[in-house]
């Protein structure tokens, strides 16, 4: 992970990402990243005025709505043109502009380290960084929180245009990815120590057990919730044949067996189950869910996917 920034400029208001081996976020992408903003269906109060629109009524510029004084309103907000032609005192609400809380979730466990010739940890990291940035232009208080078998490393939440380049550098020291999954108690451990919770956008190829608890814990905060699967196309779709010695990457663990068109068969009906029963809970629970494989390019799955699913517009 350590290449996936070197350098982050100012460039035509917006900022370009380079690598040491390939740029991994064009610079043509990012400024059509500038134009999007990211969707939360859910209202949330923030702690600091932003350049996004809220169900909460104060004392902003944009009129929302009227109600009656009541002892002790601020007479400053007064309508007095009502007043004189209703003789009856009506107060002023203005909507007020907020800042969203963005909580970036990524896998950071062994398993994300498999693909080619991009890993899926590497993809991860290309889809928070895109995400970031648009969060980050819109003034909203972005974090990153790596998880494996429990919490790993985070990023405080960031604010505005001058924080870019902090976000950029975090991800592209992420430590490479090691040891095993534990969706329910990282998530639940998450959803325990966020003081404000937000949009929840989890990166991981949920190849291991403990979404549903996890899941629930983070509902029950109050979390709005986007699930994005990151499979490697030698995972959905495996040419293998013959006999051969499988490794789990997590936990070591060696099978050795016979590759035949029926393994390879029930295997993908394993697979199919699992994407079938992420699906299902995240249309119960009001939860957006996405999969897509790395051979995917970054813009297509931003631009496309996540547009189409409603997260990004």
């Amino acid at each position: 992970m350590a290449d996936l920034l070197v350098q982050a400029r100012s460039c035509c208001g917006g900022y370009d990402l380079f690598v040491a081996s390939d740029r991994l976020l064009e610079p043509e992408f990012l400024r059509k990243l500038e134009t999007l903003t990211l969707v939360a269906r859910k209202s949330y109060a923030g702690r600091m005025k932003g350049e996004r629109r809220t169900a909460k009524k104060g004392h902003s510029v944009e009129f929302a709505d009227f109600r009656d004084y009541a002892p002790g309103d601020d007479l400053r907000y007064v309508d007095w043109k009502a007043y004189g032609r209703l003789d009856k005192l009506f107060l002023k609400l203005f909507r007020e502009e907020e800042d969203l809380s963005v909580h970036l979730l990524i896998d950071n466990s062994k398993s994300m380290a498999f693909g080619a010739p991009i890993t899926k940890a590497r993809y991860a990291a290309g889809i928070a960084a895109a995400l970031g940035y648009i969060g980050l232009l819109e003034y909203d208080r972005v974090t990153v929180t790596t998880f494996s078998a429990g919490l790993g490393q985070r990023l405080p939440h960031l604010r505005g245009r001058a924080s870019i380049p902090t976000y950029l550098r975090f991800l592209s020291g992420l430590e490479a990815p090691g040891g095993q999954t534990d969706l329910t108690g990282a998530l639940r451990r998450y959803a325990e120590r966020e003081a404000f919770p937000g949009l929840a956008i989890v990166l991981s190829d949920f190849l291991g057990e403990g979404l549903k608890d996890g899941l629930y814990a983070l509902l029950a905060r109050g979390f709005e919730i986007v699930l994005i699967q990151i499979l490697d196309p030698a995972e959905v779709e495996p040419a293998l044949a013959g006999d051969m010695r499988l490794v789990d990457a997590e936990t070591g663990e060696e099978l050795v067996v016979s590759i035949s068109p029926f393994l390879l068969g029930e295997y993908q009906a394993r697979l199919a189950s699992l994407v079938e029963e992420i699906s299902i809970l995240s249309r119960r629970h009001g939860v957006e869910y996405v999969r897509v494989t790395t051979q995917t390019p970054f813009e297509e799955t931003v631009l496309q996917y996540l547009r189409t699913g409603g997260l990004v517009r």
